[in-house]
This record gives structure tokens, C-alpha cells and sequence, in this order.
């Protein structure tokens, strides 16, 4: 007998389907696919073949998984969200082999959100209602709009106390943000009628010896840079014109921090992941690394990140 709830107006024709699953009324899953435990599988479903879902997932009316799609543990779907799995649709036309579209553990997609095919929603990303979602998501990344733009990042925003005051006019003076041992710089500002002037010291008022610069500039506004983390270099951002926002995360704590004045200054050491995301139109953000460029440095991925972390007993 099995060990899963089946409403009597539904259709489960699959075997792999885990205990202490609800499947509602008028859903239908086919017989290739695989269910996992605890899952909620509400009015009006279809599962096709080749879509694996995992433990604790909840699929909310009106949604249908098409071969190619995975949803991993303790994903949230939406009423009537809408995936797709191949890019060039014909009638009667079926293709070689279906794209693969993986929504990773802890994701959620709001009501009538569209995921294009082939497409990655990260950990813990959030998907808007409506949103149309041409691009594969980050973890923990919030995602809105059509097309579906980062506005957020899920669990960085900083307290409203914790904001920091009009720039000053005082000697370098490190905070610490709460990741890791990333901190911010207030750098010494000069104002004068000619004009302003702000300074940084290497190894004083910047923590390190930098051996190479860069700049980032004509951004469009919405776009991300960064998701990536470093083994050895430590990295030191200032925003000369303009604003971007920063995200800085050490496995355990995020934090969403503003840069917008050119003696303010963003301290990332190794084993901190960084995105910057939300420049203005006019923005430059200059970048001090403390070693040459080495692509065996960079941690490209959020999932490879967090093995990094366990590996360093972090």
C-alpha cells in the first residue's frame, strides 16, 4: 500500500514517490516521474517523465513540470507558474533532447512567473509573481520584473539603525560589517573651494599593499558584476563616481552595503563572496587587489564557495 495521500480525483502513475506526499485533486503524474518525501503536489498539477522533484516541495495549483525540469529540496512553486523547456517550439516537432532547468534547494517562484529554458534559479533565490526570468537567477538573489531583474538579495539588508551618516570630514576609521572581516574605511576628505580631495595610504588607511588596479565602469544599472570569491587576494572597492551596492557574504552572514562617495571605502579579504549590483548611470568603481591576476584564485560558483568553506573548516 502506498505511503502517500492521493486525493481519489487525482492520477499518480509513478512509483517513486515518497512518503507523507499529498497529491490533490485533478493532478497528474506521469510514470518516469520521481516525487520525494513531504511534498505537496496541489489541484490541478501535471508531472511529466523526466522531472525529479525533491523532499519538501510544494507545487501550488495550476503548474505544470515538463520533462527536463528539477526542483531540489524545500522549493516553493507559485499558483500558475509557467516553465518551458524548449526554446524553439513547434507543433508536432519534438526536439533531440529537452533543455534542463534546475531550480536549487530552498528557491521560490511567485504566482504566474515564466522560467525560460535551460535556466538555473539559485539557493535561495526568489522569483516575483509575474516575473519572466530570461536569465539564470544567483542564489539568494530576488528577482523581479519583465524581464526579470536582481533587486535584492535575500537576508543582506542592513538594519535601519545600522546605515551609515553623510561622509565626514575625519581620519581613516574602520567598521566592521558583521562578514567575516570585511569592514568598511571612512577615507580622510579635504574640502576646499578649488575643490575636494580624498586620500588613501597603502597599508594604513587601505589594509594592504595592492599590486594591480581596475576600474568598472558603463555598467547598465540593472546588471550584476562580481559573484565570485577569492582564495588569496583581498580586494579593496571604492566608488569614485557615482553609487553601486555591494553584497558580501561568508557562508554564515550577508550583508547589502551602499558605496556612494569617493572617501568610502569597502574592505573584502579572501574567502568573502562579493556581487555589485544596482550602479548608477555614471558610476566608477575603482578595485585594489592585493596580487596579480590568477583565475585559479577565483571561486566562480556559490555552491563550490560553500565546499571551499567546509574544506577550510569554516
Amino acid at each position: 500500500m502506498a505511503d502517500f495521500f492521493l486525493h481519489p480525483n487525482g492520477i499518480c502513475e509513478s512509483p517513486s514517490v515518497g512518503p507523507r506526499t499529498r497529491i490533490w485533486a485533478f493532478a497528474h503524474v506521469l510514470p518516469g516521474a520521481r516525487i520525494g518525501a513531504d511534498c505537496n503536489i496541489c489541484d490541478g498539477v501535471f508531472v511529466e517523465n523526466d522531472v525529479v522533484v525533491g523532499d519538501r516541495v510544494t507545487v501550488k495549483c495550476g503548474v505544470q513540470l515538463w520533462d527536463g525540469v528539477s526542483l531540489e529540496d524545500d522549493v516553493f512553486v507559485g499558483p500558475n507558474a509557467t516553465f518551458t523547456n524548449d526554446p524553439r517550439p513547434r507543433s508536432r516537432q519534438r526536439p533531440a533532447a529537452f533543455s534542463r532547468t534546475i531550480v536549487r534547494r530552498g528557491a521560490s517562484i511567485g504566482a504566474n512567473a515564466t522560467i525560460l529554458p535551460g535556466l538555473e534559479i539559485g539557493q535561495q533565490a526568489m522569483v516575483g509573481a509575474g516575473a519572466v526570468v530570461t536569465h539564470s537567477v544567483p542564489p539568494f538573489a530576488i528577482a523581479v520584473g519583465n524581464p526579470a531583474r536582481i533587486v535584492g538579495y535575500v537576508g543582506s539588508e542592513a538594519p535601519e539603525a545600522d546605515k551609515r551618516p553623510p561622509a565626514v570630514e575625519a581620519p581613516p576609521a574602520a567598521g566592521a560589517v558583521g562578514v567575516g572581516a570585511a569592514a568598511l574605511y571612512d577615507l580622510p576628505l579635504v574640502k576646499d573651494l578649488r575643490g575636494n580631495l580624498s586620500v588613501g595610504e597603502f597599508e594604513r588607511g587601505v589594509p594592504f599593499q595592492p599590486k594591480r588596479y581596475f576600474l568598472v565602469f558603463d555598467v547598465p544599472s540593472k546588471e550584476v558584476r562580481g559573484e565570485h570569491a577569492h582564495k588569496r587576494c583581498d580586494q579593496f572597492l571604492i566608488c569614485v563616481r557615482g553609487s553601486c551596492a555591494v553584497v558580501v557574504d561568508d557562508g554564515t552572514h550577508r550583508r547589502q552595503l551602499t558605496l556612494d562617495r569617493p572617501n568610502l571605502g569597502l574592505h573584502i579579504p579572501a574567502g568573502v563572496w562579493g556581487i555589485q549590483y544596482k550602479y548608477s548611470a555614471d558610476a566608477v568603481l575603482l578595485v585594489f587587489a592585493s596580487d596579480y591576476y590568477d583565475p585559479g584564485d577565483y571561486i566562480r560558483s556559490y555552491p563550490e564557495f560553500q565546499r571551499w568553506l567546509g574544506e577550510q573548516g569554516q
